[in-house]
């Protein structure tokens, strides 16, 4: 079921921050378009997050619970998570809930930024429950809530800003609720191996205090997503080792949002047009299908097609007339693996995605990062992209080692374009276009060598290059390209029950800015400075059922910030935790 949802900004965001990563049990990362399964949006790849799912066998009951707590010095942060799971055979259930209380950040140097620290309560619970000989059902919820969330980026003066674009800028509250249900049947026809359907209704509230810098205006604001949807999925398993997916899926996305002023000098409190267009909705439709054919016995093909259709709504209202856009497209993916051994094999996929403008692309009105106003433009357009990559994968006993080049062409790119206008408070007024293409490629490689039981050692690295080319040929460097990154470490285990781990991450030096790069205070005009720093980690598992640890971040007190990030990076860190399972 999908997290993106009307007003998903296409840039950093805090929405994946909303999923409880303490509930998860692991993260899947699918490279490139990949529209066929994972939807027309899915054009850059996929981060597929799955949570934790209880399963006990034999008659009795059974029953087994968790808990994790943490303490880490850079933020005065602490953290814990309690979980319980328990059942049998046929039914069962696991529930937790995870706190979250971090204080201002210190980085390098021991500067300590303000205001920076938020909470954070997150509860869970799932049910699975067996009602024949091939039916299963699952219900689940989760929620998590920040209650006060500020705006560091816009608090803080940043590259070029004597004073800070706003005195007060809170996120109160940021919060998600979801509720899931699945229905799976093992089928004892032919035609198909499995069926699967799933309805979740998901609700985002992103509401926010500001307040500009330097003026009497308090601003309250109320935005509220809630998406529904239902996926129907087939799979098959066809004569020759052949495999057919296919299927169907419906969204409904309904966007509520409110704005007051309320005049601190004066007491007075107005209505004024909202970040979006209240009563706003943005449905689709979808129907897929996917075919893995064994070629040979060292060749796989995968192939699929996706046909999408939205129905995008905006009312009258904000000095707009009411627009209704109708995009559909065909996506899809050509995926090829290759059997060069037993243990080394070759991999080649191709996409294509496209995107339609959302709520939050057509039409908010309000502050952006980097001292931004933003105006609607409800005459958007889709844009799209084509996905190739290729690489060598190698698994052995000893050896884990992978190499990907990757390349994306970008049409219609929606793009904010600054207007030539300054409000008022002088932020630089900007609106959406579909206005230029962008071109990005690069390498990912990754290697892992366990020589003994007792010692592994590691390395990433990670290259991306981008151009953007506007309509007028005019080329520049990409927004927020990531500098030549990586990370190196060892991981040993000297003695029974004891691991340490030490480990490098560093990053190059980012010079290669475009012009929006340039003028956002989050980024240094002159370039990201490059950085390493050097951490470790020590385990000590006490007994079958407890360990404890302790960490070591950054232990150069370096002062450094990620390239596009509103904030620098933690200084040293001192942090503990112990991790008891019974």
């Amino acid at each position: 079921m999908r997290l993106n949802n009307a007003f998903f900004r296409d840039a950093p965001n805090q929405y994946v921050g909303l999923v409880d990563a303490f509930a998860m049990e692991r993260v899947e990362v699918v490279r490139g378009a990949a529209g066929t399964l994972y939807g027309a949006d899915a054009m850059g790849g996929v981060v597929n997050i799955l949570t934790r799912e209880p399963l006990f066998d034999g008659p009795d009951w059974q029953s087994n619970g968790t808990f994790y707590g943490a303490f880490n010095s850079a933020d005065d942060s602490w953290v814990g998570r309690a979980s319980l799971a328990g059942g049998r055979e046929g039914v069962s259930f696991s529930g937790g809930v995870t706190w979250q209380d971090h204080q201002d950040r210190r980085t390098g140097g021991g500067i300590t930024v303000s205001p920076s620290g938020y909470r954070s309560e997150a509860a869970d619970i799932k049910l699975l429950v067996d009602v024949g000989e091939r039916d299963d059902l699952t219900f689940n919820a989760q929620v998590l809530e920040q209650p006060s969330t500020p705006r560091v980026d816009e608090l803080v003066p940043g590259y070029g800003q004597e004073t800070p674009s706003s005195e007060i800028y809170s996120f109160e509250p940021n919060r998600r609720e979801f509720m899931h249900m699945r229905w799976r049947r093992d089928s004892a026809s032919g035609w198909y191996d499995r069926f699967e359907l799933n309805l979740a209704r998901q609700t985002i509230t992103d509401d926010r205090v500001t307040q500009n810098f330097g003026s009497p205006e308090l601003t309250r604001e109320g935005n509220e997503s809630v998406l529904d949807g239902v996926t129907a999925q087939f799979d098959a398993t066809l004569p020759a080792d052949h495999l057919l997916s296919w299927g169907i899926e419906y969204y409904t996305d309904a966007v509520s949002s409110s704005r007051s002023r309320l005049d601190t000098s004066t007491g007075q409190s107005r209505q004024v047009r909202s970040r979006f267009p209240n009563g706003s909705s943005m449905d689709s439709m979808a129907a897929f299908a996917r075919m893995e054919w064994l070629l040979h016995e060292k060749l796989t093909l995968g192939t699929g097609l996706r046909y999408s259709s939205f129905d995008i709504r905006l009312p009258a209202g904000n000095e707009l007339e009411a627009v209704r856009l109708t995009p559909s497209d065909v996506t899809g993916d050509l995926n090829l693996l290759y059997a060069l051994s037993d243990q080394w094999h070759l991999v080649a996929n191709i996409g294509r995605g496209f995107r339609p403008p959302n709520i939050f692309d057509l039409a908010t009105l309000g502050p952006r990062p980097g001292n931004r106003f933003n105006v609607p433009n409800p005459a958007l357009g889709p844009e799209s992209v084509w996905s190739y990559d290729t690489g060598v994968k190698l698994r052995n006993d000893q050896w884990e080692f992978e190499v990907f080049a990757f390349y994306l062409d970008y049409r219609d790119k929606i793009t904010s374009v600054a207007t030539g206008v300054v409000t008022p408070e002088g932020r630089v007024v900007v609106t959406s276009e579909n206005r230029n293409t962008l071109v990005l490629y690069g390498l990912e490689t990754g290697v892992r060598w366990t020589p003994l039981d007792a010692l592994e050692i590691y390395g990433v690295l990670n290259y991306t290059h981008g151009e953007e080319r506007d309509d007028s040929g005019l080329t520049t460097p990409g927004d927020r390209i990531p500098p030549l990154n990586g990370k190196v470490g060892l991981r040993l285990e000297p003695w029974p029950r004891w691991s340490v781990e030490g480990y490098w991450l560093f990053a190059g030096r980012q010079d290669r800015l475009s012009p929006r790069d340039v003028r956002d205070p989050r980024i240094d005009p002159e370039g990201t400075a490059g950085w390493g720093t050097l951490n470790v980690l020590l385990r000590w598992d006490a007994s079958e059922w407890l360990n404890l640890g302790l960490k070591l971040e950054n232990m150069g007190d370096a002062r450094y910030r990620e390239h596009g990030s509103g904030i620098d990076a933690p200084g040293l860190n001192v942090g503990i935790w112990l991790d008891a399972a019974w």
